[in-house]
């Protein structure tokens, strides 16, 4: 039908408010988004620089670190140089984090933990760098292989990371916003342009126009929506075939672990059995006996990767099945005439690979030290047990009712008792000797997490 002169009046009132309206959100949202692409530019800036310092502080450790090396390995002094400059960049990166970890509150009690460990990495450093210093490069050796320093680093490194991850999150964050904001700003301005050409010309816009494009927009949305779905059956078959590769190649490595405890087994026995020939063919007592003993501690780390061939879990290890292979083993190579009678009460405990071999060597030095001088001149009995402790620890104890340690040194060469040593540090455990009145009690407490 016609349209009326007052109709039309006000149909082209209300393009021109309607374009209007357009042009003022245009600029309005310019100006906003404007202001706020300044204050996130500020922001990038700032979690770029958190993430450049952290970098820096674990470059500074990583140097100190390397100084640290160079001069335990050479004990010349060159090798300090750097050393100073890194721990001192160290610390004054740690004093300029707070102020920028000021909009990262839940990090503030992670970085009062990263100062006490990074301080105390560089006061074990120092601690070594003092022995070496002092002539006693053997205390920097033992030192090093609690390793005290290594935890300490990958605590820090942990932090670090974990700083340098919110960093790179927040940046990611930012810069999304960013591209969303700038987005929203071409959207905004595209719609409104589109509104005030369209309230300009909604006179011109016939019906016949507007059914072609809306027929036209439907179709292809038609056809996108036929791509898509062509898109996501190709890439469903690509994931499953992914899964399938990825479940095919943990198989192989599996089986190549397997086969490689196997074969180290297998090679380690090999190697007990040339030292028990060797051990045969001396003449010297003393020989033999070195070589027994090597024999021993050698068929203890054997028998973990036995284990480890014949269990489906390559990370933990049922310590005290392995305990009493071990003792079985000791007990069949002392003879059915042997005067010592070894017993055992062991509980039930899990422990990592490595764990267990320190507990197999300890467990087989201590049960040889007491078959060798426990009982000089009669039969007697040595007593094995393992036992889970109330505080997350277990305890394992060797005893005897023999003539006890006495007064004086460890008898022998005093080998096995630094081979003791040396393994209940590896695995945080203390060890403990208590002259029983009669007979010696040995014990070796140690956390049920140890590595």
């Amino acid at each position: 039908m016609p349209i009326t002169s007052r109709a039309f009046i006000r149909s082209q009132l209300s393009f021109l408010v309607v374009g209007l309206l357009a042009l003022s959100a245009i600029v309005l949202v310019g100006f906003w988004l404007g202001g706020r692409s300044s204050q996130l530019s500020d922001e990038l800036l700032a979690a770029r620089d958190l993430k450049t310092e952290v970098t820096e502080l674990r470059a500074a450790i990583q140097r100190a670190e390397s100084s640290q090396r160079g001069f335990l390995y050479t004990s010349n002094e060159v090798y300090l140089a750097p050393y100073d400059l890194a721990k001192a960049n160290a610390r004054a990166e740690l004093d300029r984090l707070p102020s920028m970890l000021a909009s990262y509150p839940n990090f503030q009690p992670a970085l009062e933990r990263l100062r006490q460990v990074v301080d105390a990495k560089f006061a074990e450093i120092d601690e070594t760098i003092a022995l070496v210093r002092n002539r006693d490069p053997e205390g920097a050796l033992e030192l090093v292989l609690t390793n005290k320093g290594k935890a300490l680093a990958d605590e820090a490194d942990v932090f670090i990371n974990g700083i340098a991850q919110a960093a790179d999150n927040r940046l990611s964050e930012l810069a999304r916003e960013q591209a969303e904001n700038a987005n929203w700003q071409r959207l905004v301005a595209i719609v409104g342009a589109l509104v005030a050409i369209a309230a300009a010309s909604a006179a011109l816009i016939t019906i016949m126009r507007y059914a072609a494009e809306l027929g036209s927009a439907r179709d292809a949305l038609s056809a996108t929506n036929a791509q898509l779905e062509v898109k996501v059956a190709a890439r469903t078959a690509d994931l499953s075939r992914s899964t399938e590769e990825m479940r095919a190649a943990k198989d192989r490595a599996e089986l190549l672990m397997h086969e490689v405890n196997h074969r180290v087994a297998n090679s380690l026995s090999m190697v007990s059995s040339l030292v028990g020939l060797q051990a045969k063919a001396a003449s010297e007592e003393g020989a033999k006996e070195a070589l027994a003993e090597t024999q021993s501690r050698i068929h203890a780390v054997a028998m973990v990767h036995q284990r480890l061939y014949a269990s489906g879990d390559v990370a933990y290890v049922a310590l005290d099945e392995y305990l009493r292979s071990v003792l079985d083993e000791f007990q069949s190579t002392m003879g059915p005439d042997n005067r010592i009678s070894l017993k055992y009460d062991l509980a039930p405990v899990s422990l990592k690979t490595d764990a267990t071999i320190n507990l197999g060597v300890i467990a087989a030095e201590w049960v040889m030290n007491a078959a060798k001088y426990a009982y000089p001149n009669k039969s007697g009995e040595v007593r094995v047990s393992l036992s889970t402790l109330a505080n997350g620890k277990a305890e394992l104890t060797v005893e005897d009712d023999g003539v006890g340690r006495g007064s004086g040194g460890p008898k022998g060469t005093g080998l096995g008792s630094r081979i003791v040593k040396a393994m209940a540090q590896a695995i945080s455990g203390d060890v403990e000797y208590l002259d029983r009145r009669p007979g010696l009690s040995a014990r070796l407490s140690f956390p049920l997490a140890a590595r």
